[in-house]
């Protein structure tokens, strides 16, 4: 059973069961394959290390189609397409590399069952978590205070009979140890 976050003179320490961090680790991989970026063959790498590609079109920068990638790659300007477009065609590579690098760091972390976090690691891991709990909300359909209510009545993972149900445990599971990490963290400063 998983043990919460707290502050020791090495950092921040949560202690984890082999199929807990086997099940982070396989949701850290779920989240990086949606959000790895199509390569192209005639893509310049000097262009794809920095980002961008001046020679792209607008229609290589279209918002995703995926609701869980939208939601880990919002427009920047929902009432302005131009404007969210641009943004994109500028910053999304840079912003889908910075979060699959904090969620490989974090997969990395699953190897050993004491989870030891840095100052520095801790909010690469907390960001790493919190675009799991993303993809999973949109997968639950978690949009109002009702399907919140909903998905934290699951609590009994003998009970889970459908895929919904287990996915509101794993929500419920991520949550509670992004929280765990949030309050060791902020007992730090």
């Amino acid at each position: 059973m998983a043990r919460a976050f707290k502050n020791t003179r090495r950092g921040l320490v949560a202690s984890l069961e082999a199929t807990e961090r086997q099940l982070l680790r396989g949701l850290f991989q779920d989240v990086i394959t949606l959000l790895e970026p199509e390569r192209t063959a005639d893509e310049d790498p000097l262009w794809a290390m920095v980002g961008m590609d001046p020679n792209a079109h607008h229609e290589d920068f279209a918002p995703p189609t995926d609701r869980a990638t939208k939601r880990l790659l919002p427009d920047a300007d929902p009432d302005d397409a131009g404007a969210s477009l641009e943004f994109r065609r500028l910053s999304e590579r840079g912003i889908r590399e910075k979060k699959i690098g904090a969620l490989r760091e974090a997969a990395l972390l699953m190897e050993s069952s004491s989870l030891l976090l840095s100052t520095e690691t801790a909010p690469r891991f907390a960001a790493a978590l919190n675009d799991v709990r993303l993809v999973l909300a949109e997968r639950l359909g978690l949009e109002s205070d009702q399907d919140a209510e909903r998905i934290h009545a699951q609590d009994d993972w003998s009970k889970a009979d459908t895929v919904d149900e287990y996915l509101a445990l794993v929500y419920n599971f991520v949550t509670w140890l992004q929280e765990s990490l949030m309050q060791a963290m902020l007992k730090s400063l």
